[in-house]
């Protein structure tokens, strides 16, 4: 079969696509046969060696696969061969064949293709968790959203309309500003590129302020970090919860004045789903049945821009990495 490989850490262009044995399976294991692999942030760090879990090399990145099973392992029994499944799986997934623990799959809902499902339980999983276990959005909130065009913050806009809260997006493009509208936002901005100096940040937190007005956000979704983080929490709310997802926008991570907590009584909230996936897995697996309700209901559905074939998995890492995604891209064998 033919695998996506990081032989050395490196950007995407280092990676190679080429010929690796079939895997088996082993017990508790199944085998699926990937028809479609979901890219995402954490697939451009971990291959740089910049993310929480480092992998033994050589390993394939994809965290996210929808397929058929091809095979069980010992003690398998709640999928058959054929069952077409979504497996969360860490990383392996940029493969024709990868190995999923059978309790980490998650069977196919009617309704959804290969290629949307692929896209779905990292960003999806990601923003419930974060809005709904860790900020307890209320409806009636205001929720700002940064990177709301891309795959987890286009997930933070659609959840969190459908619970009820007054959504605002800031992107990076006009372009970005109308697909975050379409699903869901009722305002927001583009801001600028950063590096921002230290005028450019608080001129951005005061045009965030002026979105909403009032004391300002009750709740700030920030998979972006970077020279936007600050400008943001001068921007939250009194007893406002700050979601700390992630660090798009730059390698360095974002530093903040504490004082800012103290005087506005705000929460500055961890966001980190796959910790949570591992250690409350009842919780996790709940907000999914619901994720996959609402995607059911048409409340909720992933945009996937673009598909690319497996042999140009460089190319959608770098458009990934350049922020140049809107939703999701995913790779089909």
């Amino acid at each position: 079969m033919k695998a996506v490989l990081c032989k050395a850490y490196g950007p995407p262009d280092s990676l190679v696509y080429e010929d690796v044995p079939s895997p088996v399976p082993g017990k508790g294991q199944v085998v699926i046969s990937v028809k479609a692999a979901g890219v995402n942030f954490p697939d451009v760090l971990i291959i740089q060696n910049k993310y929480q879990f480092k992998p033994p090399l050589p390993f394939s990145p994809g965290g996210e696969v929808a397929g058929v099973i091809k095979a069980l392992g010992e003690g398998v029994t709640n999928v058959k061969v054929g069952d077409p499944v979504i497996g969360s799986i860490g990383w392996g997934g940029y493969s024709e064949e990868v190995l999923c623990d059978a309790g980490r799959l998650i069977p196919l809902p009617q309704g959804i293709d290969f290629v949307h499902a692929s896209a779905f339980v990292l960003t999806y999983g990601t923003s419930a968790h974060a809005l709904k276990d860790r900020a307890m959005l209320k409806a009636g909130e205001s929720l700002l959203v940064l990177g709301a065009a891309g795959g987890v913050g286009l997930a933070a806009v659609e959840i969190g309309k459908v619970m009820g809260a007054k959504v605002y997006a800031a992107v990076s493009s006009p372009e970005k500003l109308e697909v975050a509208k379409a699903h869901g936002a009722v305002g927001g901005l583009v801001y600028p590129s950063g590096p921002l100096d230290r005028d450019a940040q608080k001129k951005l937190s005061e045009d965030f302020k002026a979105l909403v007005g009032g004391d300002g956000f009750n709740v700030i979704y920030d998979p972006v970090g970077g020279d936007y983080a600050e400008p943001a929490l001068r921007a939250i709310g009194w007893e406002g919860r700050y979601l700390v997802v992630g660090f798009a926008a730059s390698d360095q991570i974002p530093k903040v004045p504490l004082n800012l907590a103290l005087l506005k009584g705000c929460q500055i909230v961890g966001v980190f789903w796959g910790a949570f996936t591992a250690r409350e897995p009842q919780r996790n697996k709940a907000n999914l049945a619901e994720l996959m309700a609402w995607y059911q209901d048409g409340k909720i559905k992933p945009l996937v821009s673009k598909t690319y074939p497996m042999a140009r998995a460089a190319e959608a890492l770098n458009d990934m990495a350049a922020r140049k995604v809107q939703g999701k891209v995913v790779l089909v064998p």
